[in-house]
C-alpha cells in the first residue's frame, strides 16, 4: 500500500505543472483580450513584481539577521535610539516605491473611465435575476436569463460544460470597436463583471456607471454577477459574443427584423384571443423560465421567502389584482415588475397558467387584450 501511495504521489508531482498551466487551477488573473485589460494585467504583474522584490529583500535581511546575529553565537544587541541616515532612507525608499505603482495605477485608472469616442453604446439593466441590454445606437434590446435547465440544478441531470454559466441570449458586440456600456439596476445592488474585458462595475438603482472595452478577438466570453443580490444570485451569468463588425450587423439587422415581427404578431394576438391549452403551454413556459426560482416548479414557494402559489395567495384571489402584481411588481420585494420584459400575450399566458395549475383551477382566462385594457387604464 506504500509502494502504490508513494507511485500515485510521484505521478500527481510529475502532472503538476499540466495542472498549474490548466484552466482548472488559474492562479492570476487573466491577461484580457483588449488593450485596456492588457493595461489592467500589465499594471497588476508590475505591482505584484514589486511586493516581490520587497518581500525578498525583507525577509533576506530579517533572515541574515537571526542566522548570524544570534545570541547562540555570542552576540550582543546594539544600544543606539536613532540613526537618521536609516530613518531618511526609510522614508525615502517607500515613498519612490509607491510613486513607482501610483503614476502608472493612476494613468490606467483615468483611461478606465475615459468613455469618449465610444462607437456603440449599450445600457445594461441587473434585476433579479437578469439581464436587460439595450442597444442605444439600434432599435435592438432584450432580456438575458439563465438557461441551465432546472432538471441540472435540482440534479436530475449530469451537469452540462457551461452549468450556471450559459444563457438564452447573449450579448453580442463588434471586435475593434469601442463599445461603452451605461450600467444601473431597477432593484437591488448587482455588479456586472466580465474577467477578460476587466470590467466590474457595480449596477446601482437610480444611478449610472459607465465603462468601456474594445474587443481584439471574436469569441465567447462569460462572466456574472458579482454583487451579492439575493436569492439567485448564484442565476445570473453573462455570456458574450464577440463578431467581426461585419457579422455584428448582420446580427444586428436579424435582431431588428425579429423584434418588428415579434411585435407585429403581438399586435395580431390582441385582437384574437388564444385557446386555454395555448394559454396553459406558453404560460408554463415562461412560468418556468422566469417565476420557478422564486416560487418553485411546483408553485409551492419557499416559506418565508417567497409566497405560495398554488392554492392560495394571489393565484387565486381577485384577477385583476394579480395582473397588477405581475405587470408592476410589489414594491419592497423581490417580486420585480414584469412589464418591460415579457409581452402581453406572455404576461397573459403566465398569470392564466398560475390561476389554473396545481389544483388551483379558477377557470380564468387573461388574454392579450385584457392586460393591453389595464395598461391603458393605468395611463
Amino acid at each position: 500500500m506504500k509502494t502504490k501511495s508513494l507511485l500515485w504521489a510521484l505521478a500527481a508531482a510529475l502532472n503538476a505543472p499540466n495542472v498549474l498551466a490548466s484552466n482548472e487551477l488559474r492562479l492570476n488573473m487573466p491577461p484580457g483580450i483588449s488593450d485596456m485589460s492588457q493595461k489592467v494585467y500589465d499594471l497588476h504583474m508590475l505591482v505584484f513584481y514589486i511586493c516581490v522584490v520587497i518581500a525578498v529583500g525583507v525577509f533576506s535581511v530579517m533572515l541574515v539577521s537571526i542566522i548570524r546575529h544570534r545570541k547562540s553565537n555570542g552576540r550582543k544587541p546594539a544600544t543606539f535610539h536613532e540613526n537618521i541616515k536609516i530613518e531618511i532612507i526609510w522614508t525615502i525608499i517607500p515613498f519612490i516605491i509607491l510613486i513607482a505603482m501610483a503614476v502608472p495605477a493612476t494613468i490606467t485608472l483615468l483611461e478606465l473611465d475615459n468613455t469618449d469616442d465610444s462607437e456603440l453604446s449599450i445600457v445594461v439593466t441587473g434585476s433579479q435575476w437578469r439581464w436587460h441590454y439595450n442597444y442605444l445606437d439600434y432599435d435592438v434590446q432584450f432580456q438575458s436569463i439563465l438557461a441551465t435547465p432546472n432538471e441540472q440544478i435540482y440534479g436530475r441531470l449530469p451537469k452540462s460544460e457551461n452549468y450556471l454559466h450559459e444563457v438564452d441570449r447573449p450579448l453580442v458586440l463588434p471586435t475593434n470597436t469601442k463599445v461603452r456600456f451605461l450600467i444601473t439596476s431597477e432593484d437591488v445592488i448587482h455588479s456586472w463583471w466580465v474577467p477578460e474585458f476587466a470590467i466590474k462595475r457595480d449596477a446601482n438603482p437610480g444611478y449610472i456607471n459607465e465603462s468601456w472595452t474594445n474587443i481584439k478577438e471574436p469569441g465567447i466570453y462569460r462572466g456574472f454577477c458579482a454583487e451579492l443580490c439575493g436569492q439567485g444570485h448564484a442565476f445570473m451569468p453573462i455570456v458574450v459574443i464577440a463578431k467581426e463588425p461585419a457579422d455584428f450587423e448582420a446580427w444586428v439587422h436579424s435582431e431588428e427584423q425579429r423584434l418588428a415581427a415579434e411585435a407585429e404578431q403581438e399586435q395580431k394576438l390582441l385582437a384574437m384571443e388564444m385557446s386555454k391549452d395555448e394559454l396553459m403551454d406558453l404560460g408554463r413556459n415562461i412560468y418556468l423560465s422566469q417565476c420557478a426560482a422564486c416560487h418553485q416548479p411546483n408553485g409551492q414557494g419557499i416559506p418565508g421567502v417567497f409566497p405560495k402559489l398554488a392554492g392560495e395567495g394571489m393565484a387565486v384571489g381577485d384577477k385583476t389584482a394579480h395582473i397588477n402584481i405581475v405587470v408592476n411588481g410589489s414594491s419592497g420585494t423581490a417580486m420585480q415588475a414584469f412589464r418591460s420584459s415579457l409581452s402581453m400575450s406572455e404576461l397573459a399566458a403566465v398569470i392564466t397558467y398560475e390561476r389554473n395549475a396545481w389544483g388551483n383551477n379558477t377557470g380564468d382566462l387573461v388574454q392579450a387584450a385584457d392586460i393591453f385594457n389595464f395598461i391603458q387604464g393605468e395611463e
